[in-house]
């Protein structure tokens, strides 16, 4: 008799073992690296850096907590309307007003909120386009890091570092409702969705371009690719026919701007958008990879809803830079987050074993190449002295805020500032005499920033800066280039990088 020592089977070792293993580690590493990612994003919640137009969006958020039936111009001392004034703010305003909580402490809110909302929303949507169990957290990587080996730091484009500095923004929140827009859109053409769910899409439909026009024409055009990829029935078509006047409906009550007459507000924003289209590669080449899965998707159904969302979005984003439109690339979501998913998405739909195999490998190495480009997105929640060189040259330090001016100047004050402190004092409370960004319903505003340029000229007499301060009732001056030493100002306090602030006689 002869006796035989068999091995002991160790779990991975045999053909089966790496089957098994394979969807186990795509089960169980994406939604643990998504997690890790997602806690970074809530640290800078705590944190929330100050860069680009926060200090907007606390001016308005400050606007409808004083007077939020009539708040006037969230910038100047004027009365007139501003597409700002959303039912997002106008809900922020209210909390603030009902809690007393500081504005920027409401801000930590509205961002925590805009967070899981997206989370939650990316999950419902992908979802409705994949049932593997690790498809919405591989989707979220992609749509976070899956970009090019340059951070781009816009509003309403996903990136990680990106995000990590707008995560407060209402383009956040409004990205965050498209998606459960998409979703519930989606299922409501494949099941029969009664009369009542059409109007409140087109409900739903308003509020998101209330919030954000931008992030709302990304909405629209994923709306549209979701009805051709589903080729829904007459029955569907009149059902769905309803939400088209419920929409205008809300869009044409609001009654904080005139939603319709932003139409013709793109001709004075064409040239701060124009960067959008500058560096193609260095921005977005990542999301080439994303382009390729797109093929095999269409060749399977030429009418996938990912391929049309992403034809229709490089339809419109190339239309505006033939035309010069330059504002239309603010819908470049509309073309990368239909590719970044569709990559997430291939690694588990390939129909051969090699080929899924295929796609992760790539998507892997992508995302590893797109996470170091925006690992600088650390610096918000490490002290910048901890980060190693490497990374601290990645990190875009934060702006210094205008606290130092609180003790005197208080709500309501008109302040002269120019540049960077224009675009951040009215955070706080007080005016300034021009905006500091564009505004399509201010009359005046080329004329304020006219007399601003010409209040901080050095060869300007203190004679003709006493009538400016009179006729905008300016009661305080900040000024960071040195110009008005010996003017008749009285300093009353010194901020950072050596500006002053002057009380005016």
């Amino acid at each position: 008799m002869t006796v035989r020592f068999s091995s002991p089977v160790v779990p991975g070792r045999t053909p089966e073992g790496r089957a098994a293993a394979r969807p186990a580690l795509g089960r169980f590493l994406a939604p643990a690296v998504a997690g890790l990612v997602l806690v970074l994003l809530a640290l800078t919640v705590v944190r929330l850096p100050w860069a680009g137009d926060l200090g907007m969006h606390a001016a308005t958020v400050q606007r409808l907590r004083h007077s939020p039936l009539d708040p006037g111009n969230p910038l100047v001392d004027a009365d007139t309307p501003s597409p700002y004034y959303s039912p997002w703010t106008l809900l922020l305003g209210t909390v603030a007003r009902l809690t007393g909580l500081p504005v920027f402490a409401v801000l930590r809110l509205a961002a925590a909120a805009a967070l899981v909302l997206l989370v939650t929303g990316v999950w419902r949507y992908v979802r409705t386009l994949s049932a593997h169990r690790a498809a919405p957290a591989l989707a979220l990587l992609s749509l976070l890091l899956l970009w090019g080996t340059t951070p781009f730091l816009w509003s309403g484009f996903l990136g990680l570092h990106s995000l990590a500095l707008t995560v407060s923004y209402p383009s956040t929140f409004t990205l965050g409702l498209a998606f459960h827009f998409w979703a519930w859109l989606t299922r409501a053409l494949r099941g029969a969705a009664g009369w009542g769910v059409w109007p409140a899409l087109g409900v739903l439909w308003a509020v998101i371009l209330l919030c954000h026009q931008f992030s709302g024409a990304v909405a629209t055009v994923g709306a549209a690719a979701a009805f051709v990829g589903a080729r829904p029935g007459r029955a569907v078509l009149l059902r769905a026919a309803t939400a088209l006047p419920a929409a205008v409906a809300v869009l044409w009550a609001w009654p904080y701007y005139d939603f319709f007459a932003l139409t013709g507000a793109g001709d004075g924003l064409e040239s701060i958008h124009r960067v959008l289209y500058g560096h193609p590669v260095a921005r977005y080449g990542l999301v080439l990879l994303g382009v390729a899965a797109l093929v095999p998707r269409w060749r399977r159904d030429h009418r996938d809803p990912l391929v049309v969302f992403f034809v229709l979005g490089t339809l419109l984003v190339s239309a505006g830079w033939l035309s010069g439109h330059y504002t239309w690339g603010r819908a470049l979501s509309a073309a990368v987050i239909p590719a970044q998913l569709a990559v997430a998405l291939e690694a588990f739909a390939a129909v051969r074993r090699r080929s899924r195999a295929c796609w992760a490998a790539l998507l892997t190495a992508a995302l590893l190449l797109g996470g170091w480009a925006q690992a600088g997105a650390v610096g918000y929640v490490v002290p910048r002295s901890a980060l190693p060189q490497v990374l601290e040259d990645r990190y875009r330090p934060p702006w210094p805020g205008y606290r130092w001016i609180t003790p005197y100047v208080h709500y309501g004050d008109v302040v002269m500032a120019e540049g960077r402190p224009a675009r951040q004092i009215p955070a706080y409370g007080p005016y300034t005499v021009a905006p500091g960004y564009p505004d399509f319903f201010l009359p005046d505003e080329r004329r304020r920033t006219a007399v601003t340029g010409r209040y901080f000229a050095e060869r300007t007499p203190p004679s003709e800066r006493r009538r400016m301060e009179r006729e905008y009732g300016v009661r305080w001056v900040v000024d960071r280039t040195g110009a008005l030493d010996d003017t008749g100002l009285r300093a009353v306090a010194r901020g950072p990088d050596g500006q002053v602030l002057y009380r005016v006689p």
